[in-house]
């Protein structure tokens, strides 16, 4: 028998307002609100999707995670300009390919990163 638990993601941040409003832009999610040191994104009402939980921690960001998000999208160079316009960074002006995919590095305002790829559509 499966599991019936579902999948939160938690992302740790000193400002969970400035982040919400980014993820809550280039995810096309809506902010539940906050409570305490946490403030939760959901999809838009009955959409399927990973609730993305932003909690405020009192250090920034140090190392690289070990665990990031892909933005899957045929148009990569369109969706990086997006998600720029909202406030992420390139980290590589260079599209990187390898077995077939293609993909850019970026970051979010606080620096944490997440990859615009191509899913092997050739998009770049």
């Amino acid at each position: 028998m499966g599991s019936t638990a579902k999948i939160g993601l938690v992302l740790d941040c000193r400002d969970p307002d400035r982040l919400a409003a980014f993820w809550a832009g280039a995810l096309g999610y809506q902010s539940l609100g906050s409570a305490g040191t946490y403030t939760l994104l959901m999809p838009p009402d009955g959409e399927p999707g990973l609730q993305l939980m932003l909690q405020h921690v009192p250090e920034s960001k140090t190392t690289k995670l070990r665990m990031h998000l892909d933005f899957h999208t045929p148009d990569v160079a369109a969706e990086a300009a997006r998600l720029r316009d909202l406030g992420a960074r390139l980290v590589d002006e260079t599209p990187i390919t390898e077995h077939g995919n293609t993909w850019l590095r970026m970051e979010d305002p606080e620096g944490n990163e997440f990859c615009v790829c191509d899913g092997g559509a050739g998009g770049g």
